[in-house]
């Protein structure tokens, strides 16, 4: 057997050099699978969206919006591209979890994106209003483990300040109230407890979702705008919960992303 381990520090928060450049990137995975794949070396739309849901991409599906984005070379995901107001945008659906989340986040960056918006839904903390209504995430609770690889150990992640204050009076016009706070990024939904969500309540914590903390800290660590919306859309598994409005949501939720993408980069079309 070998020896024993007696380090005080889990693995997750061990030799994590976050200053040192990754032995392994984005653009290396996309030069191979573009060459595998015989994918042209087009850019994605300067703004990119994740649903993690994939109401917003089944919606545009439906309604013969989406087309394929022909330059993207994800092994692991689709990207649809569509046009909203005469703005191209991109679109990755059912990324789910904060890995899975930031891989892509750094695979949308390393081929074009601009910008990224990341809409998920989840479940109330904090009783604001009834559900649904979008919560504009200012700081997530780090309780995944993603953001752990490109920070170093806090108890949230920050949106990007100049962000948050640029597209902040472009919210009031997108047909559901957008509130302000924080939320709890989380690894394992079946695993929160009440003693856990009281917790978190207590810490004016606003909602739970399983994204905004890595995304942050990629946010950050990268130097690129990412910002995070919680779509509050069910109290915790209740009776009747989980409904998210007009076509599940996307109509509201593509009003959003676009008050976001022109306060962001009003010039680009």
């Amino acid at each position: 057997m070998g020896e024993k381990d007696r380090s005080p520090l889990p693995p997750i928060l061990r030799d994590k050099h976050h200053d040192a450049p990754s032995a392994f990137t984005p653009d290396s995975l996309l030069r191979e699978a573009r060459r595998q794949k015989n994918i042209p070396d087009i850019a994605v739309p300067e703004v990119c969206i994740l649903d993690p849901d994939g109401d917003i991409v089944r919606h545009l599906r439906a309604t013969g919006r989406a087309r394929r984005a022909e330059g993207w070379a994800c092994y692991h995901s689709e990207m649809d591209c569509f046009e909203q107001s005469g703005r191209k945008y991109g679109i990755v659906g059912c990324a789910v979890g904060a890995s899975y989340a930031v891989l892509v986040a750094e695979q949308m960056f390393a081929s074009g994106c601009r910008l990224l918006v990341s809409i998920t839904s989840s479940g109330q903390i904090t009783a604001l209003r009834p559900p649904p209504y979008f919560i504009l995430i200012e700081r997530a609770l780090r309780d995944e483990g993603t953001s752990y690889h490109y920070l170093p150990a806090s108890a949230y992640a920050d949106a990007n300040p100049t962000l948050i204050a640029t597209v902040d009076e472009a919210l009031s016009g997108v047909g559901e109230p957008v509130e302000r706070g924080a939320t709890w990024t989380t690894d394992a939904p079946y695993r929160e407890t009440e003693e856990a969500i009281e917790a978190a309540r207590a810490q004016g914590i606003l909602a739970v979702e399983m994204e905004a903390a890595a995304l942050y800290a990629f946010s950050r660590a990268r130097g690129k705008p990412v910002l995070c919306f919680a779509h509050v859309t069910n109290q915790m598994g209740q009776e009747g919960d989980f409904e998210k409005g007009e076509a599940n949501g996307a109509t509201a939720s593509l009003a959003l992303v676009h008050a976001v993408a022109d306060a962001w980069l009003p010039s680009r079309r």
